[in-house]
């Protein structure tokens, strides 16, 4: 790990062009570097961090410091494309059971998919393993996995999965947990209440659907919804508040266009279908989603900040409830492909940069 890279935001830089001494607003620190396209971190009740690799490796965070031992024991992922090891999300009750869940590519060229593991975390040792999920059916396209986690206040856990890029019209189809989002018990049954049980031919683990690769979850407990992001084409990228049951129209409905540039939809909505609660066209690539509920930003308190790949930024998207009031962007200085962001139970900010050499960063005021 390298020392601490210290960027300060952009009204300090301002004030040095104008020739005035301002206090910056934040500073954006380098807490761990090498890291071969971090997708996501997780922090633990005893201060550890945790951050996966997309190559397949668990790392740990410890005392300010990246440990070079690799957590063992994880099952190999299929790592091609934009396959890899992705999400990790300890248990609610980590402290005392210790168990933490991951999202993976699983399988081959030929039939790959998204798979859900549950495993102990002991020391740097993943025991215990087990296979709780697996998106079915298989494909041989390496993209569109999906791969974001989350619990909800019911203490169910969600699983955003993505359209395999060509088999987009499966997205429609309940027969297929293609473009759906999931929903399972922490040892993987199904709830008894999920909103497709006992139809017939129907997936019973399926919580929505109509979406086509879901990269952000965020339970807002407060408000009592789920927010999800999920990339759009060539725009269309959409936020949405996600009800039991409901279909979010993708491939039907879209505000994208295809890579050719040929026309996927006229529909922008259709009765029957969910619309967006917000939609980004240029798109933005949207990845990670944290609402901000710390101490150190009063200013930033209740609002949802997505990461951007494509845009290399972070939207603040200022709420009233559910309603979006404004919308800022913020951390383009860093110039990189940002994967995740979340917030630290120390009140900061943590990005992950999407890069052979990627980062976690870490944001502080700037006084």
């Amino acid at each position: 790990m390298s020392l601490p890279r210290i960027f300060y935001g952009l009204p300090l830089l301002l004030s040095l062009v104008l020739g005035s001494v301002q206090a910056s607003d934040y500073r954006i620190e380098t807490l761990a570097s090498g890291l071969e396209h971090p997708w996501s971190l997780a922090f633990l009740p005893d201060g550890r961090i945790l951050v996966t690799e997309r190559a397949g490796r668990l790392r740990v965070i410890e005392e300010g410091r990246l440990r070079e031992e690799l957590v063992s024991g994880v099952p190999d992922s299929f790592v091609r494309s934009q396959g890899g090891l992705f999400d990790v999300l300890p248990d609610p009750d980590f402290a005392a059971n210790g168990l933490i869940y991951l999202s993976q590519a699983h399988g081959t060229a030929a039939a790959n998919t998204t798979r859900l593991l549950r495993g102990r975390l002991d020391g740097t040792t993943l025991a215990d393993v087990e296979v709780l999920f697996e998106a079915r059916p298989t494909r041989s396209t390496p993209v569109h996995f999906g791969g974001r986690m989350a619990f909800l206040a019911d203490g169910t856990l969600v699983l955003g999965l993505g359209d395999a890029f060509d088999d987009r019209e499966d997205a429609q189809r309940l027969d297929s947990h293609t473009g759906s989002i999931v929903r399972l018990h922490p040892n993987g049954r199904v709830p008894v209440d999920n909103p497709f049980v006992g139809r017939a031919g129907v997936l019973p683990e399926i919580y929505s659907y109509g979406h086509r690769n879901v990269q952000g979850l965020f339970p807002d407990a407060d408000n009592n919804v789920l927010w999800s992001h999920e990339h759009g084409p060539r725009g269309g990228d959409e936020l949405n508040i996600i009800e039991p049951g409901a279909n979010y129209g993708w491939p039907v409905v879209s505000h994208g266009i295809d890579y050719s540039g040929a026309r996927i939809t006229p529909h922008t909505s259709l009765p029957g279908m969910r619309d967006p609660v917000r939609h980004w066209t240029p798109a933005i690539a949207p990845s990670g989603m944290t609402l901000y509920q710390g101490d150190l930003f009063p200013e930033w308190r209740g609002s949802l900040f997505i990461s951007s790949l494509v845009q290399r930024q972070v939207r603040r998207l200022t709420l009233d409830g559910t309603e979006i009031e404004d919308e800022e962007i913020l951390f383009e200085e860093i110039g990189e492909r940002l994967r995740d962001i979340r917030s630290g139970p120390d009140g900061a900010l943590y990005l992950l940069t999407d890069k052979p050499d990627g980062r976690v960063l870490r944001v502080t005021p700037g006084s």
